[in-house]
């Protein structure tokens, strides 16, 4: 395809190109900068007491939040949308699933585990784990109120709704992200994405972070890698308009697989 139809790159020799990367590594080092500045903030978060004694379900049996964290000091828990009664996991979760590492080891060495929870009963995902090759530990909430109140399932004949920081009354003002408008009963029972981090200290648990909807997306397809490139993500919304194709693969997109679904 030529270079006309699809806005690509203009050619040009290397020291013109070396100028305009410097010149963009400056930027870089400003958003670094910033990011580091952001991370200190979110660092410097209150927490919370959990209270409740949340019981979870793993490989091992019946195992309580603090189980969890396998003796060291710092949880990060995704939540991946897999319903109690679903044949498959969600896609777009999966695709998170499929880059978590096979080796935690880097996050081990730093006091810190990772883990993913579902609400699905853990046969379900023990089986989904094995059929996609993954190793990291993934336990069921199945019976609990821990995805309620973590605001990955939503269901205000449970608890409280809230999407994405927003209540069931500042949706009805803004609307969901889904389609524009207010949370009706219909959407109940809604599974959500979500990352959360926990902090342990002796035998209490306590809350310091969760992020949601686009908080998720260095998690997701690689971004972070396709970042880098000049077409992208591939997405529809990317810049510079007509360098490349969109591809539906965005998370939820309307191409997306479960990981064995890819034929390439």
């Amino acid at each position: 395809m030529s270079k006309a139809v699809r806005n690509l790159p203009d050619v040009v020799s290397e020291q013109e190109w070396l100028a305009a990367r410097l010149e963009l590594l400056e930027k870089e080092k400003a958003l670094t900068a910033e990011r580091d500045r952001l991370n200190a903030e979110r660092r410097r978060l209150p927490m919370v007491r959990v209270e409740k004694p949340y019981v979870f379900e793993g490989p091992d049996g019946k195992v309580e939040l603090r189980d969890l964290f396998e003796d060291r000091e710092q949880l990060v828990m995704h939540h991946f949308m897999f319903g109690p009664d679903w044949d498959d996991m969600c896609p777009s979760c999966s695709s998170a699933a499929d880059q978590i590492p096979t080796h935690l080891r880097q996050l081990n060495v730093r006091n810190t585990t990772l883990v993913a929870v579902s609400r699905a009963p853990y046969p379900k995902l023990a089986a989904w784990a094995k059929r996609m090759g993954w190793s990291f530990p993934w336990y069921s909430s199945f019976g609990s109120d821990f995805n309620y109140d973590f605001h990955t399932t939503l269901d205000n004949r449970v608890a409280p709704v809230m999407l994405h920081f927003k209540t069931e009354e500042e949706l009805a003002s803004e609307g969901t992200p889904w389609d524009g408008g207010p949370w009706t009963e219909e959407m109940n029972g809604s599974e959500m994405p979500g990352l959360s981090a926990f902090l342990r200290v002796g035998d209490d648990v306590f809350h310091t972070y969760s992020t949601y909807g686009r908080g998720l997306e260095e998690f997701h397809n690689g971004d972070n890698y396709l970042d880098l490139t000049a077409l992208g993500r591939q997405e529809e919304w990317e810049e510079p308009k007509g360098r490349a194709k969109a591809l539906g693969l965005e998370a939820g997109g309307p191409n997306t697989r479960v990981p064995d679904r890819y034929h390439v």
